[in-house]
């Protein structure tokens, strides 16, 4: 009888409840131990407590310190900040997980298994910007601050290296732009270089690359990448790139990772144009659940919910209409689940 461990359940805006029902019979068909304890964000938080991060969920969340949501939505106006964002800088969540891994084959690119591993909560995207008048234009010049700091690029590195031993990965690059921004992201590579050489050397193999090359390489020869690891700009901006060489969001899944604190997602959006016609794809949302099942110390049960996943989409070729398939969200769950009980 395995130990049940208390999750923070937020469904989220648009397909979000039908993803999450669909990720939740899956996990129910493993015996997941998960005991949910179900919460509001985003559109619905606005909406029910006019705040898209209510008190209770923030509580929830201390309470559970793990948590699994759906897309989010931010309300247009009225001075509202992301929620991702808020619930990023909340819980102090510093490190982005983005694997992307090929499923359905027979796309432009093939046998794609990569990680980005971005840093959070610092860089550009602190959000340190303000407007200098010049003629009575009030936005004549628009100015931004980014703040890298070596302990915060010195954590998320860290992450990153050991993520990578522990999963047996045999290279990683650091992503930078030291070329130019010398201070802003030369600190980053200077402290991965430093660790690299005090800790990790002889464990894997370490380079850098110039963050426009990168996406440049990235297009040409993705095989060359194993683990990328970057700031949080250049870290937003590849992991995008990466779900792209894998189908796109649909197929990506995402963990944010801190200290007190985990939550998992599918990184696409809410897609309210579709939300309710029950055609949504919940692969993305699985798999950040089968990353949530390796946190929690149970990879058992997420090998054969990735396996039911690849079985369900290849061999029984089941697949939503985004995927070049006729299937449901239901019929697609239905097939999935049968595949786990199988």
């Amino acid at each position: 009888m395995l130990t049940a461990i208390p999750v923070t359940l937020i469904p989220g805006d648009g397909i979000g409840p039908e993803i999450v029902d669909a990720t939740l019979a899956a996990l129910d068909a493993l015996k997941a131990p998960f005991v949910w304890d179900r919460q509001i964000a985003g559109l619905e938080g606005v909406r029910v407590a006019g705040d898209p991060l209510p008190k209770p969920t923030l509580d929830s969340i201390r309470r559970t310190r793990l948590a699994l949501k759906g897309p989010l939505e931010t309300p247009s106006g009225g001075g509202y900040r992301s929620s991702n964002v808020r619930l990023r800088e909340e819980f102090q969540l510093y490190a982005n997980l983005r694997p992307a891994r090929t499923i359905v084959p027979g796309g432009r690119f093939d046998k794609i298994d990569l990680v980005v591993v971005r840093e959070n909560l610092e860089g550009l995207y602190i959000g340190h910007e303000h407007y200098v008048p010049i003629d009575g234009d009030p936005h004549a010049v628009a100015m931004a601050t980014g703040v890298n700091t070596r302990q915060g690029s010195r954590r998320l590195l860290e992450y990153a290296f050991e993520y990578a031993v522990a999963n047996g990965r045999k290279k990683v690059t650091l992503v930078h732009k030291a070329n130019i921004m010398k201070a802003l992201t030369g600190i980053f590579l200077e402290t991965g270089l430093e660790l690299y050489g005090r800790k990790y050397k002889g464990r894997f193999e370490l380079d850098s690359v110039i963050v426009d090359a990168c996406a440049m390489k990235l297009v040409l020869n993705p095989w060359q990448f194993d683990v990328l690891v970057s700031t949080n700009l250049f870290g937003d901006i590849l992991s995008d790139l990466v779900a792209g060489l894998v189908g796109g969001l649909g197929m990506a899944p995402g963990a944010n990772i801190g200290v007190d604190a985990a939550i998992f997602e599918a990184v696409h959006g809410s897609a309210p144009d579709i939300a309710g016609k029950g055609i949504a794809n919940p692969t993305a949302l699985l798999l950040a659940a089968a990353m949530m099942l390796e946190h929690c110390r149970l990879p058992d049960l997420a090998a054969r919910l990735r396996q039911a996943i690849d079985a369900t989409l290849n061999v029984d070729q089941v697949r939503t209409g985004d995927l070049g398939g006729k299937a449901s969200t239901a019929a697609f769950t239905k097939a999935l689940v049968a595949r786990i009980a199988g």
